[in-house]
C-alpha cells in the first residue's frame, strides 16, 4: 500500500502547475480543473511515483520540485512499471492505468536532460482513465484493486 504525497493541475496548456492539499476528481475535469481532465485517449489523469522521480533526479544530479514533471498526482510506495490495465484506488476514486506517461520534449524545455532521466523503468509515471469520481487528499491511501 502507498499514499498520496502531492496533487496538482493546470488550467491550460503550458500554464504553471497549481498544487492542492485536496481536490475533486471528476469525469468532466479530471483532477481539480485540469485542462487535460476531459477523457480522451486514456490520458485523463497522470500519476507519478516519488521513487521514480527521485531516481530521475539522481541521474540528473539536480533537485527539482515534482511538479516540474507536470503530473497530477505524486504517490509513494507503489511500483507503477508495467501496470497497464491495473486498477488503482486513490483516496475515494478509481482509475485504470492506460499506459506509461512517456516524457516529451517539454521536459527538456524545463531542464536539459530531464526527458532521458525520466525514460527508464516508467519513471515518468502513468496515464489513467477515471472509473469512479471522488476526492483526493494528501496522505490518502493508494492500493491496487484485485
Amino acid at each position: 500500500m502507498g499514499n498520496v504525497l502531492g496533487i496538482s493541475a493546470r488550467i491550460e496548456s503550458r500554464a504553471p502547475m497549481v498544487v492542492f492539499a485536496s481536490a475533486k476528481v471528476s469525469f468532466k475535469n479530471g483532477v481539480g480543473d485540469d485542462f487535460r481532465g476531459l477523457k480522451r485517449n486514456g490520458r485523463q489523469i497522470t500519476i507519478m511515483s516519488k521513487e521514480g522521480w527521485e531516481a530521475a533526479l539522481l541521474d540528473l544530479g539536480k533537485d527539482l520540485h515534482w511538479t516540474t514533471r507536470r503530473a497530477n498526482i505524486l504517490i509513494k510506495g507503489i511500483d507503477l512499471e508495467n501496470t497497464t490495465g491495473e486498477v488503482l484506488k486513490v483516496g475515494s476514486f478509481l482509475v485504470e492505468i492506460t499506459g506509461e506517461l512517456n516524457p516529451c520534449y517539454r521536459m527538456d524545455e524545463q531542464v536539459a536532460g530531464l526527458t532521458k532521466a525520466l525514460t527508464p523503468n516508467w519513471r515518468g509515471g502513468v496515464t489513467c482513465k477515471l472509473l469512479r469520481e471522488g476526492i483526493v487528499n494528501e496522505k490518502d491511501s493508494v492500493t491496487f484493486m484485485d
